[in-house]
Parts: structure tokens; sequence; C-alpha cells
């Protein structure tokens, strides 16, 4: 099976079972999307939901979270992981964010990763969920989704980006993001994978092959 065939399969699938593909934190304005992704990383969204509420009600904006000290927005963050560095993050994000960009989030790709705490993979999030621009945000889930089906065979981050946004259509690329996240998070997993109730086995590259080594060790 080629590449392209498992790309067309795939994403007939999603677009078919998974059509409102969306993603699971909870934000109200693009400023709070942001500063949940930052808490996000190597942390689940689970715990970031029970976090920002918390957060958003005494710092709902740049403005008010520009004039946070450490000591004042560290104990809301305590509970995720890396609470010292992202508290720092947050408080240099939104003074960044007021000074720049009148504390309003920018679309541009490069503008968002000159906010503190903001990588590629945050950016491209923001780009896509808060202004539907076709990239791609390429995760640990994404990342290890990606190398199984045998969609990818990039060895960071950004090469798998580039081979997803090559062979997926742009129309189809903010949803693409959260259809490899959730297919990841809750049937890719990255320890027991539940491969026998998964709907797109049959474009499986990494299943395919352990399903050859196993009829070649029986022989």
């Amino acid at each position: 099976m080629t590449r392209k065939e498992r790309f067309s399969g795939i994403l007939e699938y999603f677009r078919e079972n998974v059509p409102l593909a969306q993603t699971e934190l909870s934000y109200g304005t693009p400023f709070q999307l942001l500063v949940a992704v930052i808490l996000s990383a190597q942390c689940t969204d689970k715990r970031v939901n029970m976090t920002t509420p918390g957060i958003f009600a005494v710092y709902p904006d740049a403005e008010s979270m520009s004039k946070a000290t450490f000591e004042e927005l560290y104990p809301l963050v305590s509970s995720i992981s890396y609470p010292n560095s992202k508290t720092r993050h947050l408080i240099e994000m939104a003074k960044k964010l007021l000074a720049d960009f009148g504390g309003e989030v920018p679309s541009d790709i490069d503008e968002l990763q000159t906010l503190p705490g903001v990588g590629l993979k945050t950016a491209n999030v923001i780009a896509s969920i808060v202004y539907r621009k076709p990239v791609i945000a390429v995760d640990t889930h994404v990342f290890r989704v990606s190398h199984r089906l045998g969609l990818s065979s990039g060895r960071t981050p950004a090469a798998v980006g580039k081979d997803l946004e090559k062979n997926i259509p742009l129309e189809d690329r903010a949803k693409s993001h959260h259809w490899l996240i959730l297919h990841g998070r809750y049937t890719c997993t990255a320890r027991n994978p539940k491969c026998s109730s998964c709907g797109i086995s049959r474009w499986c590259k990494d299943l395919s092959e352990r399903e050859k080594k196993e009829l070649k060790t029986k022989g």
C-alpha cells in the first residue's frame, strides 16, 4: 500500500466518522486558549481544564495577567507540570502580547513564536483553531500516530508536519490535527493500542508489519 493510499483511506474515514473533531481544552477567548495550550505542554488537557477556571477568574486577559507577580500566579498554576517555568512564561507572554500586539493574539506563525512559552506546535494550534489556518500542529500523539500509520517517517515534529501538510488537502488540515491527536489519545495509545477496535487499522503500516512478523514466526 502506498502512502498516498493510506492518506486517502484514513482521511475519508475521519471525514465520515469524526466530522466534528475539535480541541478538548476549555477556553472563552483566543488569549485564554493560548494560556491553556502553553499549560498543556507535557500535561493532560483534563488537568489543564481543572486549572484554568481559577486562573481566568483572576486573569481573564493579557492586561490583567501582565500585572501579575510570580508569587500571585504560581499558586494557580502549581498543579500543572513544570509550574515554575510556565508561570514565568505566562507573565512574560502577557507582557509581550500587550506591548507588541495590543493584547490581541496574532495570527502569524512567526509572530506567535516570539511570545515566551510559544514554540511551533503551540503557534500552529492557535493559528489552526482561532484563525483556521491550514497548518497542522504535531505533538507527541500526532507524531506517534503518524509514524505508526505510515503517514510519515520524519524524525522531528517539523518533518512530520511537512509530510502531513504535503499530503492533506487544505480544507482538511485544521481538523486533521484533532483527528490524529484524539485517535492517539483514545485508540492508538502509546501503550497497549486498541488495534482490534481501530477503525483505520486496515491502513496501518505498523499493524500490517507486525502481522507479517507474526505469520513469519508461526511459519
